[in-house]
């Protein structure tokens, strides 16, 4: 078809000055500084009303003072509330409540003035009413509760400022030292409909039943009182206002649960006397029909081991018929010898090869052994009696959601934990355990992989890494049967490229009663029947076929984590599912619909070029919220009826529209070996084809699926901040990598190199302005390139292993594991001992090839990290200098892997651009890079240029 266009003088002139004019806004907008960090926004929690009417979320910059806005679907807004955090809607959907955080510049005043936590900025309490925008605020405010279900009835606790100290001289004319009184704390329990209140002082905790008609409280005692008469637990009825005195005594109270009717109460204390070193809970039970509650279990209740205890630490929780009541069970610890003399006696760890887990594990995990507690289960309406569930050779136990069937799931690694040294996971035994009468039946052994108990407590079913399968186990029958045997597709996952076997997709949940358990292969969802008898393909392939991720939307789970306690999430296969998309051709993102019931393709809703995250759905009306991203466009929250048409709620970052930004675009090459390559190719907004840019390589292991995702400019842990260095006249590659076992450096050399030599074809590519940045694994990757390569005028290496023969054996602090395993099974991919193939370890251990180096490289290795060893970075450094290369080390004093906090963060991303500017762009050295920042000018001159 030959098609022909006419314009007339008048258009082509108007088409010229358009054009003319939108090159001079590119070309206006300036580039990103160090200013704009702080306020740059992100909607940091949003949520849905169960009714679909109302919608909040919170607007919150980087630093500085959050927002939240009240609106509905349509945007109509209703009120805003300044740094507003903790926020919930009641539960008749009346009225919205949230606390009010104190204005930053004053906690950071505060901070300067090292003032004492008691003397800090406090917050306030907001309560908000729907329906007219009416707002009321309480100040002095501690924290707040409402009932999970029920109720309109609030409870917070008011924190008056402490009494002033007594400097009143005495007889001796000596004015006694200040004693400083502790902040009265007092319950409030509000009444939002008629905003009727009742008060009570001394309370320091407070817990509402589900249904919102009763709340128990803990009551500290009056001060000078060292009897406690009016201490204790206090259950209030909110219908006839009463509260009843039901526990009495100073004392811990802790682990309050309420049955699910609400009309048994549990809870643990200890009653022992303040200054002793050995804390004895107990487990007290209540009901109405009582006028205090009872002991049913401690140290000497039948049942209990000897020299055993109730834990404090243990979560307390009723059955979901309240017949079982579940809680934790210890040993009791041993107490240390208060009379020795501390400096006469030695400070030593000692190791012993057949320890479970190295010393530095121990002490890294130390407070949480000291709160181990064990499962253990009474009937509380049958008397007193406990059934233990685990010990310490079954240490690990779980229960369903509903508790009402007989077996609890458990498992055991006992014996097998030493091989953690150098694997990831132990394996494990796996039993059944009853609830009835704490038998155990051994349901199969040695296994690694994840294992998971069925809603209903009829099966375990667990995926073994050792053979790749899934097994289901009927406890009741007492037989298993291995689910996807002779299936076409594997479940195992196809991308592993580890020395390691392979980890499970894992399960989408359960249908009702146990009759179909969905599990995800890469692409697509399969049910099971878990006896083995049936199975289909959910999605019919389509995934597969078409290289779609589906993954089942969970919108019905409770989001306080509840309902995920037993493992397992109950699918209704009646009503249409959600599935969320992911297109791995295109990198697209989207979601499609399905019947859970029947096999068929799953029908396309919206699939395009964004990210999406936060979805929500209301509870009782097709009302779905969600934030949608790209490169481009920040996360803002919609909301439709149908995922598709949408309004949009809010509008952050306009500032952005000021600054020249950029593009993301997904780039494909070929390897030297053949490989095909993909990588994301990100370019200034005002990307000009006919100058020579600059190039960053910013790599980790893959990144590309991240085509679509927003790249805020905040101040980089150590990474590169890409937005920053595109804004700023950069190119910036995040190749993807793939790696072969026992050459993972040779395997950042094909792709990484590859990458960039492709794009130094390109005429708009200033190939001798080429550079590296990589933390951490991204870290080990640049110091190897560039001991391979003088193609970088540049090379940035965050935490970076530099001695793999070294770091072998070494420790991460921060966990206390040897990282053996790292480097046999995992990132690292030697795949193999060092005292195998040490061949290995020294081909793919930069610091034996630092004479090659000639690109000037910042290091940072801060001497805190608990993950890679700052030594990694004192090796590579100290053997550079010596070998007189140009190399740079930043050690931010008491700091992690990655930088927390954000004085550093900001500090580190301006000496990037510096150093880069300098090597890349021929900008002069600023003194830090010049002539360095000699020890007596620390803190007094950080070596910026201007």
């Amino acid at each position: 078809m030959n098609t022909q266009f006419h314009f007339t003088m008048q258009q082509i002139a108007i088409f010229f000055l358009l054009f003319f004019v939108t090159n001079v806004v590119v070309a206006q907008k300036k580039p990103l500084d160090h200013s704009v960090y702080d306020g740059w926004q992100n909607i940091s929690t949003s949520a849905i009303s169960k009714d679909g009417h109302f919608i909040y979320y919170i607007i919150s910059p980087q630093e500085g003072d959050a927002q939240l806005v009240v609106t509905t679907p349509s945007n109509q807004q209703l009120g805003r509330i300044d740094r507003a955090a903790n926020v919930n809607f009641s539960p008749d959907e009346k009225f919205l409540v949230a606390l009010i955080k104190p204005f930053y510049r004053d906690t950071r005043e505060a901070k300067i003035k090292k003032k004492k936590p008691d003397e800090m900025p406090k917050d306030s309490l907001a309560i908000f009413a729907l329906a007219t925008s009416g707002i009321e605020k309480i100040p002095l405010v501690k924290s707040y509760k409402i009932p999970e279900e029920a109720g309109n009835h609030i409870a917070y606790i008011s924190e008056q400022a402490p009494a002033l100290p007594d400097t009143t001289a005495t007889d001796t004319g000596k004015a006694d030292k200040p004693a400083r009184k502790k902040a009265q704390s007092t319950l409030h329990i509000r009444n939002l409909t008629d905003g009727e209140e009742t008060t009570i002082e001394r309370v320091d905790g407070y817990y509402f039943s589900q249904d919102g008609n009763a709340l128990v409280y803990v009551r500290t005692a009056a001060e000078k009182d060292s009897i406690g008469a009016d201490a204790g637990l206090y259950y209030y009825d909110l219908a006839t206002k009463e509260s009843r005195h039901i526990s009495h005594g100073k004392g811990e109270y802790k682990n309050i649960a309420f049955d699910e009717a609400a009309s048994q109460l549990a809870f643990t204390a200890d009653k022992s006397p303040e200054k002793s070193l050995q804390k004895a809970f107990s487990l007290y039970y209540y009901t109405q029909g009582q006028d205090t509650a009872i002991i049913i279990a401690d140290r000497h209740t039948n049942g209990v081991p000897q020299q055993w205890n109730v834990s404090g630490e243990g979560n307390v929780r009723f059955s979901k018929n309240g017949e079982k009541l579940f809680f934790g069970i210890a040993p009791i610890p041993a107490v240390k010898d208060t009379t020795l003399v501390e400096f006469e006696h030695a400070k030593v760890d000692v190791w012993h090869w057949q320890d479970d887990y190295l010393q530095p594990q121990q002490l890294a995990n130390l407070r949480r052994e000291q709160n181990r507690n064990y499962l253990a289960v009474t009937y509380p309406k049958k008397g007193r009696k406990v059934i233990p569930l685990a010990d310490e050779q079954l240490p690990d136990a779980r229960i369903t959601e509903d508790a009402d069937n007989e077996f609890a799931l458990a498992t055991t690694d006992v014996g097998r934990r030493i091989e953690t040294q150098w694997q990831t996971g132990s394996r494990q035994d796996i039993y059944a355990v009853s609830t009835v009468d704490g038998s155990r039946k051994k349901i199969a052994e040695d296994i690694r992989g994840t294992v998971s108990l069925s809603p209903a407590g009829n099966y375990v079913i667990w995926y073994n890494r050792l053979d790749a399968n899934w097994y289901s186990h009927d406890i009741q029958r007492g037989n298993t049967v291995l689910l996807n045997a002779d299936l076409p597709v594997s479940f195992a996952d196809e991308d592993n490229d580890v020395p390691d076997e392979p980890n499970g997709y894992g399960v989408a949940g359960w249908s009702e009663e146990d009759e179909e358990v969905f599990i995800y292969d890469k692409y697509d969802i399969w049910a099971f029947h878990p006896d083995g008898s049936e199975r289909r393909l959910v999605t019919n392939g389509a995934g597969r076929s078409n290289q779609i991720t589906f993954r089942y939307q969970d919108l019905e789970s409770d989001r306080s984590g509840l309902f995920r306690r037993g493992g397992a999430t109950t699918i209704d296969v009646k009503k249409p599912w959600i599935l969320s998309a992911f297109n791995h051709t295109t990198k697209e993102n989207g979601w499609y619909t399905t019947n859970g019931r029947n096999n068929h393709d799953p029908k396309d809703i919206i699939i395009g070029p964004y990210r999406y995250g936060q979805i929500n759905r209301a509870k009782d009306a097709d009302f779905y919220s969600y934030t949608k991203e790209n490169y481009v466009s920040a996360p803002d929250l919609y909301v439709s009826t149908d995922l598709v048409k949408e309004t949009k709620l809010s509008a952050i970052n306009q500032q952005q529209q000021q600054y020249n930004w950029g593009t993301a675009e997904l780039m494909k090459w070929t390897t030297p070996k053949g490989y095909a390559a993909e990588g994301i190719l990100y370019k200034p907004e005002d990307f000009d084809p006919n100058k020579k840019y600059p190039v960053i390589a910013y790599f980790y292991e893959k990144l590309s699926d991240g085509l679509y995702s927003y790249l805020p400019p905040a101040p980089t842990p150590s990474r590169l901040n890409i937005s920053f260095f595109v804004s700023n006249g950069y190119l910036v590659l995040a190749p993807d990598i793939r790696y072969e076992t026992g050459h993972p450096g040779q395997s950042a050399e094909e792709f990484v190199n590859s990458g960039m030599e492709a794009l130094k074809a390109q005429p708009w590519v200033d190939g001798e302005k080429m550079a590296i940045q990589g933390q951490s694994w991204g870290g080990y990757q640049v110091a190897h390139l560039i001991t391979r390569t003088n193609m970088y005028a540049a090379a940035w290496a965050g935490a970076p292993v530099v001695n793999m023969t070294s770091a072998y054996g070494g420790i991460r602090w921060e966990s206390g594991m040897n990282r053996q395993f790292q480097y046999e099974r995992t990132q690292s991919r030697i795949g193999a001992t060092l005292w195998e193939n040490p061949e290995l370890y020294i081909e793919n251990s930069p610091l034996f090839h630092l004479p090659n180096v000639t690109t000037p490289v910042v290091i940072m290795s801060n001497d805190e990290d608990g993950a890679v060893p700052w030594y990694q970075g004192i090796e590579m450094f100290t053997a550079l200098r010596r070998l007189q290369k140009p190399v740079w080390m930043l050690n931010y004093n008491g700091e992690a892997h990655n930088l927390v906090q954000r004085q550093n963060r900001k500090d580190i991303q301006r000496r990037q651009l510096e150093f880069f500017d300098h090597f890349l762009k021929g900008k002069p050295a600023a003194p830090w890079i010049d002539k360095g920042v000699p020890a007596v000018m620390k803190g007094i001159d950080w070596g910026f240029g201007n």
